[in-house]
């Protein structure tokens, strides 16, 4: 057990249950020989130690995914080491894409990483938009023009643009999740990244102010800085006293089509929209296409496990809707499907509690997760990397301010930018969700074509970031 600490403490396992890989762990000798697991081309550390002994930490951040993995890149090219600790066997494999805009890419290249991915995967060059009513879809002729276009259901143009006409200086690329957390790990020291690492108790010494961390198997830690980057469900958002996610309304099924002899998709983002429910294909390389389907639903539902179930439910789902979404589905290996709710945490002012509490900080999801509909809950979460890991940097290395200091100026710094982007994400899918056959009229005559300006649209990419 951990020492008594004057702060109150958090017993995560009442919801976190060890899994049984876990619990064989947790009954290993104290000596272990050092253990590796291989990850990629390379060697990662399974576990630095698993002793009943204290590992002592400067900088703890919990959780491997994009923010926990940006982090610990930005804060080692500062020169700063962390300790990224890790609950699942390895990096996650699994999963989709994500859509980065050019906020994002300027944080790929201050971190080093950005060249590398920009060879693997296609430059978006636009969209084309189409709004489609069960049974009466027409398909568009010019699908392949290289503009944006949206359209009734009737085939009436409604707008039309692209990237570049808006903003040269605009990039867009889907990229594969899991190549984008190998590519971050790959930029660290393999010491720095620990598996089979999930968190159970968390409590500060207010003594002390450091943070003490207990694992499932067993292991205790003690940080100086521990980040929460641990996602939606974030046991440490929940210990600082962070409500839960709110459930939007929508779900979304996703998926990611694999062509081996080459997929038909231009380099643009479609769009499709019906009344409740709406789908989108995005190519992400030359074999590869990101598919999702987004409906409105009373509630989540029940939690099903069998991704060709989730695949016959998507297909049923849009089975009247034009054949190139419903052939890239079906071109879709099971694995790659998932169906998740839409959730958000709009962090109000004076409501919410601060990002930090000591030095304990939040970062991406675990801190401000936000609906997909605006592409930006994983630029964010590059964006909170950069800003956090200077802030520390400067106070770490110069010695000017407390640590204390620089977190709550980080939460300073970034609120005024994810708040507004959480409640602007939100409007956007409840807009595009609408099920009345009048207001959606009124959408694609009124809205879209006449009051939607394109350029403030994408004013939200615009993200200042120096190198480190």
């Amino acid at each position: 057990m951990l020492p008594k600490a004057s702060s109150s403490n958090l017993l995560i396992n009442s919801f976190l249950p060890p899994s049984p890989t876990l619990r064989k762990i947790a009954h290993l000798p104290n000596k272990l020989p050092h253990t590796t697991t291989q990850h990629g081309s390379r060697f990662i550390c399974l576990s630095k130690k698993l002793s009943i002994d204290t590992q002592k930490e400067e900088t703890v951040i919990v959780g491997g995914g994009i923010a926990g993995l940006s982090t610990a890149v930005a804060l080692h090219r500062l020169g700063i080491r962390s300790l990224v600790l890790e609950q699942s066997e390895s990096l996650r494999t699994g999963g989709t894409s994500l859509t980065l805009f050019k906020n994002g890419w300027s944080v790929l290249d201050a971190l080093g990483v950005g060249n590398e991915l920009r060879t693997q995967f296609l430059e978006i060059q636009g969209l084309n938009r189409t709004q489609t009513l069960p049974q009466r879809f027409i398909q568009d002729d010019n699908h392949q023009q290289h503009r944006l276009s949206i359209k009734t259901h009737e085939g009436k143009d409604l707008r039309s643009f692209d990237f570049k006409d808006v903003d040269p200086s605009q990039e867009v690329r889907a990229v594969e999740r899991r190549i984008l957390l190998q590519t971050l790990a790959n930029q660290l020291h393999p010491d720095s990244l620990q598996f089979l690492s999930k968190l159970a108790k968390i409590e500060q010494d207010d003594a002390t102010g450091e943070t003490r961390l207990e694992l499932t198997n067993g292991a205790q830690l003690s940080a100086q800085i521990v980040i929460g980057c641990d996602g939606i469900r974030s046991p440490i958002a929940k210990w600082m006293g962070f409500p839960e996610a709110k459930y939007a309304g929508h779900c979304a099924f996703r998926g990611l089509a694999y062509y081996p002899n080459g997929q038909p998709h231009e380099p643009r983002v479609s769009y499709i929209y019906g009344r409740g429910v709406r789908a989108g294909l995005v190519p992400v390389s030359p074999n590869k296409v990101y598919w999702f389907i987004c409906y409105n639903s009373s509630n989540p539902g029940p939690k099903i496990t069998d991704p060709s179930v989730l695949k016959r439910q998507a297909l049923d789902m849009v089975k009247n809707w034009p054949s190139n979404l419903v052939s890239t589905i079906e071109q879709t290996p099971d694995d790659t499907i998932s169906r998740t709710p839409l959730e958000d945490r709009w962090l109000w002012p004076a409501v919410t509690p601060p990002v930090s509490k000591g030095r304990v900080v939040l970062a991406g999801d675990a801190w401000h997760p936000m609906t997909p509909n605006l592409g930006q809950g994983g630029c964010c979460a590059l964006e909170d990397a950069i800003v956090l890991a200077k802030k520390l940097g400067q106070a770490m290395k110069s010695r000017q301010g407390s640590t204390e200091d620089a977190l709550r100026s980080y939460g300073q710094e970034r609120w005024p930018r994810v708040f507004p982007l959480t409640i602007r994400a939100n409007l956007v899918g409840a807009l595009l969700q609408w099920e009345n056959p009048v207001v959606c009229s009124l959408r694609n005559e009124l809205v879209i074509p006449k009051l939607v300006q394109i350029r403030p649209l994408l004013e939200h990419t615009n993200f200042a970031c120096e190198p480190l």
